[in-house]
C-alpha cells in the first residue's frame, strides 16, 4: 500500500520490532510499532499549517522496553488497577502479580505492552491502517483463558486516528483494553501540558483510596470544582487546590470519569485545546469511562530514558486520556464487571480527532 512505510525499530527480548508509518493526502501521518502495539508518533497541523508531533514517545523498541510510563502502548489483559491483584471468577480465586504498590497494574509484570505483536497492513490508500494481533495463552500473568486479541489503527482522511479493539476468549476472563498515549498539543518536547485547556463530557468521576483504587463511590462534579471540566479549564488551574485531598493523593489528576451517554455508542469524551497554536484534540469512544492522567509521575516512570529526538520528559509533560472500563471493575459490584466469556467477543472503538482553532 503506497501510504504505508515500514522500517526496523530495534528489538526487545531478542525479538526484532518494526515501525509502521501511515500517511494521507492531507499531510497527516501517524506511526506505530509492533512492540506493544504502540502508538509512537502523530503529526498534526497548527493554525499556521505547521505540522508537529504531539505524542510523547521513544526512538526504538529498546527504549520503550526500558521505560515504565506505558507511553502509547496497548495495556492489557486488564488496563488500570486490580485491588490486591486478586479477583474471584466462577467460584475460583485468582492471584495476579502485584506491581504497583499493593495492586496489579496494566496487565502485570509483563503486560501486553511488552510483547512484539503480529502486524498486518490493511485499510485503503485514502485511509491506511495497520492491525496488530497476538494470542495471550491461558495462565499468562495469572489470568484464566486463552485470549485472541487485535488492535487496528486507522489514519482517517481528516487526520483522525481510529483505534478498534477486538478480543475473544475460550474461558471467562477479565478484559480491559486502552491506549496509554500521552498528548501534548504544543509538541512532544515542549514542556508541560498544564497550560492547555481541557473539557470533559462527564458529570461523574470515581474517588480513590491512597492506593488509587476506587472507593466504590461515584461523585458528581458539581460542588467539586477542581474536578469539574464541564466547561474548559486549564489542566493546571486547580491541580494543587488546597482543599482537594483526592488531588493531593495522586499529585494531580489520575481519576476515572464516567463518560456521558450510553456505553457501546461512539460519543464525545474529551476535548483538549492549545490556545497558543490552535491545535485541538477531540476524543470519542464507545467505552463507558476514561482515565484522565496528567502525567503526575511521568519523570520517574520514564526513568531518564531519552524520548524522541533526545527529549527529556518530566512530570506533567503529557496528558493521557485512556478510554476504558472503570478500574477494578472485577471487584466493584456496583459496576458492570468487565468479563469476556466464550461466544461473546469484546469490541471497542476510540477516535482521536485533530482540528484547528482560529
Amino acid at each position: 500500500m503506497k501510504n504505508v512505510s515500514t522500517k526496523p525499530f530495534g528489538s526487545a527480548d531478542g525479538v526484532s520490532a518494526s515501525l509502521y508509518t501511515l500517511t494521507n493526502a492531507a499531510g497527516f501521518s501517524a506511526s506505530f510499532t509492533d512492540y506493544g502495539a504502540t502508538w509512537v508518533a502523530w503529526l498534526t497541523p497548527d493554525r499556521a499549517g505547521t505540522f508537529a508531533d504531539v505524542l510523547l514517545g521513544f526512538d526504538s523498541a529498546e527504549k520503550y522496553a526500558a521505560q515504565k510510563a506505558y507511553a502509547g502502548a496497548v495495556c492489557g489483559r486488564v488496563a488500570n488497577r486490580i485491588a490486591g491483584g486478586k479477583f474471584s471468577l466462577d467460584g475460583k480465586e485468582y492471584q495476579l502479580a502485584v506491581n504497583n504498590g499493593p495492586n496489579h497494574l496494566h496487565g502485570g509484570e509483563r503486560g501486553w505492552n511488552a510483547y512484539v505483536w503480529t502486524a498486518e497492513i490493511c485499510g485503503t490508500d485514502a485511509e491506511p491502517a495497520v492491525k496488530f494481533s497476538r494470542v495471550s495463552p491461558d495462565g499468562e500473568e495469572g489470568y484464566p483463558g486463552t485470549v485472541k486479541v487485535s488492535v487496528t489503527y486507522t489514519l482517517c482522511a481528516d487526520g483522525a486516528v481510529r483505534i478498534d479493539y477486538a478480543a475473544e476468549s475460550d474461558a471467562a476472563t477479565p478484559i480491559n483494553l486502552t491506549n496509554h498515549a500521552y498528548f501534548n498539543l504544543a509538541g512532544h518536547a515542549s514542556g508541560t501540558v498544564l497550560g492547555q485547556w481541557l473539557q470533559l463530557y462527564a458529570d461523574k468521576f470515581l474517588p480513590t483510596d491512597e492506593t488509587a483504587i476506587p472507593t466504590g463511590e461515584v461523585w458528581h462534579v458539581n460542588g467539586l470544582r477542581p474536578f469539574s471540566f464541564r466547561v474548559f479549564h486549564q489542566i493546571g488551574e486547580r491541580i494543587d487546590a488546597k482543599n482537594a485531598r483526592q488531588l493531593a493523593l495522586a499529585k494531580g489528576y489520575d481519576h476515572c470519569y464516567v463518560v456521558d451517554g450510553h456505553a457501546g455508542t461512539l460519543r464525545p469524551a474529551a476535548t483538549l485545546v492549545c490556545e497558543e497554536n490552535g491545535r485541538v484534540l477531540t476524543v470519542s469512544t464507545t467505552e463507558p469511562a476514561m482515565q484522565v492522567y496528567s502525567g503526575n509521575w511521568l519523570g520517574d516512570a520514564v526513568g531518564g530514558v531519552p524520548g524522541k529526538d533526545g527529549a527529556a520528559y518530566a512530570d506533567y509533560a503529557g496528558l493521557a486520556l485512556e478510554t476504558q472500563h472503570v478500574p477494578d471493575a472485577i471487584n466493584q459490584g456496583q459496576f458492570r464487571a468487565n468479563v469476556l466469556v466464550p461466544g461473546r467477543p469484546y469490541a471497542s472503538t476510540t477516535v482521536y480527532r485533530p482540528s484547528v482553532q482560529a
